[in-house]
């Protein structure tokens, strides 16, 4: 099932949506950030954050810090019930739209490499594996894939 335009407003974070994007990070990531970091970001002039809202309540978060034109992609994460309808695709797309108006030109990310769902979305929309990072997460300890979405792969 499709993201529903009518139903879902892909918008800037704010810091009034810090308290529930911490909720949403707390309910699906083993080590989520805190307020305090997504507040940080929210305020910093080099990242971008963008929230997806159903019914006036944030149902996904992503962001981007700007690196000298390479965006790392921080924090991608989609309420457990809203997956699978295309949300973080199109956060991401956003997202990325409104990196390359500030002058991102390339973006990276890390994965944990059993999760197949969220590897399959980063490839759809351009990424491609550039190595592996040996026990870059824990709880549990696992690698991270690294993927990158380069301006001359963009096709």
């Amino acid at each position: 099932m499709e993201c529903d335009r009518n139903q879902i407003v892909i918008r800037p974070m704010t810091k009034e949506d810090v308290p529930a994007v911490s909720r949403l990070e707390e309910a699906v990531f083993s080590m989520p950030w805190s307020p305090d970091a997504f507040l940080d970001m929210v305020e910093r002039e080099d990242s971008l954050y963008v929230v997806a809202v159903a019914k006036e309540e944030p149902i996904g978060c992503c962001g981007v810090t700007n690196a000298c034109g390479d965006g790392d992609i921080n924090n991608v994460v989609v309420d457990e019930a809203w997956r699978n309808r295309g949300v973080g695709r199109k956060m991401l797309e956003v997202l990325m739209e409104q990196g390359r108006e500030i002058g991102i030109e390339n973006y990276t990310l890390e994965v944990r490499v059993s999760n197949a769902p969220a590897i399959h979305l980063y490839e759809k929309l351009g990424f491609v594996s550039a190595g592996i990072r040996p026990g870059f997460y824990d709880k549990p300890r696992e690698d991270a894939m690294i993927m990158w979405k380069r301006q001359e792969e963009v096709g």
